[in-house]
């Protein structure tokens, strides 16, 4: 199978005319709820409502034209609001155009190299828990401007704790208006779609704000008060600092946005399998979201990854290949060189509660609270570790740790697992005779460095001549777990007591050979099958 496989090319296959229709008008749909969207998500991670539209034209093309999915529309998620954020105040414009250029890279890389099953390694219990986390955060963030308040002493809060504080000290400057803006637009997001969904919801509430503005004029803010500049137009080329110096600085913020680029956008493919009953190529879409990231990065805009919410609306209207995603693309491209200037009129209270809608959304919480009413307390552990450390640092963080703490948590539950028990005569299961002077232990699960300490279990006396280690269960060994058989076989070598193996699987039995343990044991006391090795212990122990 080629690792890089474009699915447009494969639609095209066998496209008829009736299919167009219905992609030209599934991408004009979705280009109608991306365009509120894509604004509002450049606004909150820092940057002009503009470059949320490039990304969404010149990523949002590229990736339905090489992508893996027939359905996948593309552009800026909310997922990366804040590292995006983060990026633009420690490093400024160039340095995110730099940092999504290597993550493009990266995610080329990562297709390449066959790592579009990476999806299956990502708990569910860290994808929920990072999500809910970053819908809080978005929430906070946009705090400020739903309700009209002002940074009175100059503050530039970054952190999610420095913006709730930042909030309280300078809650005494809300603008009445803008909270009622902000809750007028968010009865209709939550409100009109039970009306009727063949309107966009957050286009209603843009129209209902811009309507506010000209009604309350300067009485709020709006996305012209903040971005005076702003204008409509073609994305122009840029070209990031390829310096050595900023390549190092701005490694890591690629590696964030990378990896995230490939859980979301993978996960979104996922979820549109199951929606339309297709396959996704998961490395072409790999190589598709790196070639959709530089390009969005060197036509000025922001990381851009798989949209579940646009992908719906797609399906849900029609769309079954690439070419409604590239449509889009288009009509976005068409709608912002003729009416990118009137974006200024729109109150930031309006963007706000798009978000807060967003927010709501994609937190989740109802997968949130079932887990931690009925999932493990270890996943319990994992999902509340993953989504504070969301919050109060970081989605790099939160990942690091819930993979480190599910890692241990799942160690500690395979170690639990193995076990290694001695026969005895009283077990009404056991139909095999135990010859004098033998002892028989069943070893059961995997035997590895954090389940080694069961083989302590194994004890001897002075009457054993022999013990037979039933491995039947044993699935795998590694190399404490043959350092630890080693040092029993050693030691009971020194008392005259043989080791017989009994049903060695497949993996173990080549691990023993490598590690030279067969030899020390004896080949010959390495046996079939419990049978055969009670008959070899009896020789052993010299029973007739």
């Amino acid at each position: 199978m080629k690792i890089f496989n474009p699915m447009l090319f494969t639609c095209l296959k066998d496209y008829k005319k009736s299919q167009l229709v219905k992609d030209i008008i599934a991408g004009i749909i979705v280009a109608i709820i991306a365009l509120p969207l894509s604004i509002a998500l450049a606004i909150a991670s820092g940057v002009g409502p503009e470059m949320g539209l490039y990304t969404a034209i010149v990523a949002g093309f590229l990736i339905s034209f090489f992508g893996g999915s027939p359905v996948q529309i593309a552009g800026p998620t909310a997922a990366f609001a804040t590292i995006v954020a983060g990026i633009v105040a420690a490093n400024g414009i160039g340095g995110l155009a730099l940092a999504t250029v290597m993550a493009g890279i990266i995610l080329v890389i990562m297709g390449l190299c066959r790592f579009g099953a990476l999806i299956k390694y990502i708990p569910y219990t860290i994808t929920t828990g990072f999500t809910a986390g970053i819908a809080v955060t978005i929430l906070v963030g946009q705090l400020k401007d739903f309700f009209g308040v002002k940074y009175m002493h100059g503050e530039a809060p970054i952190e999610t704790l420095e913006k709730v504080e930042a909030l309280i000290h300078n809650f005494g400057t809300a603008n009445v208006w803008s909270v009622v803006i902000g809750i007028v637009c968010l009865l209709i997001l939550f409100l009109f779609p039970k009306i009727t969904d063949k309107i966009p919801a957050s286009l209603v509430a843009v129209l209902v704000g811009v309507v506010a503005f000209f009604i309350l004029g300067d009485k709020v803010v709006t996305i012209g008060d903040l971005y005076p500049n702003i204008s409509g137009g073609l994305p122009k080329f840029t070209s990031p600092d390829f310096s050595l110096s900023s390549v190092k600085a701005l490694l890591p913020d690629a590696f964030t946005i990378a990896i995230l680029a490939a859980i979301e956008s993978l996960l979104a493919c996922v979820v549109a399998d199951g929606m339309v009953g297709s396959k996704h190529r998961s490395n072409t879409e790999l190589m598709a979201q790196g070639i959709g990231n530089i390009g969005s990065a060197l036509f000025g805009g922001i990381p851009a990854t798989g949209a579940i919410a646009r992908t719906a609306a797609n399906i849900k209207n029609g769309g079954r290949t690439p070419i409604a995603g590239m449509v889009h693309a288009v009509v976005l491209l068409l709608v912002m060189i003729v009416l990118m200037p009137y974006a200024k009129m729109i109150p930031m209270a309006t963007i706000a509660a798009i978000l807060i809608h967003v927010a709501y959304n994609m937190s989740q919480w109802k997968p949130f609270f079932r887990l931690v009413k009925t999932a493990p307390k270890s996943d319990i552990l994992v999902l509340v570790i993953t989504f504070v450390l969301t919050v109060v640092f970081d989605l790099v963080v939160a990942i690091e740790f819930g993979l480190i703490v599910t890692a241990a948590l799942f160690l500690k539950r395979m170690g639990d697992e193995t076990t290694v028990e001695k026969w005895t005569e009283a077990k009404s299961d056991r139909e095999k005779v135990i010859p004098e002077g033998v002892s028989v232990y069943e070893l059961s699960g995997a035997l590895f460095f954090a389940a080694t300490d069961r083989i302590k279990n194994i004890v001897t006396d002075e009457d054993t001549k022999c013990i037979v280690l039933r491995m039947r269960g044993v699935s795998a060994l590694d190399a404490t777990a043959v350092q630890t058989l080693e040092e029993l076989v050693i030691n009971c070598n020194k008392k005259g007591i043989a080791i017989v193996l009994s049903h060695v699987a497949k993996q173990p039995l080549t691990i023993l050979s490598k590690s030279g343990l067969d030899n020390l044991i004896g080949k010959d006391n390495i046996c079939a099958n419990i049978d055969e090795a009670l008959e070899r212990a009896s020789k052993i122990a010299g029973v007739n």
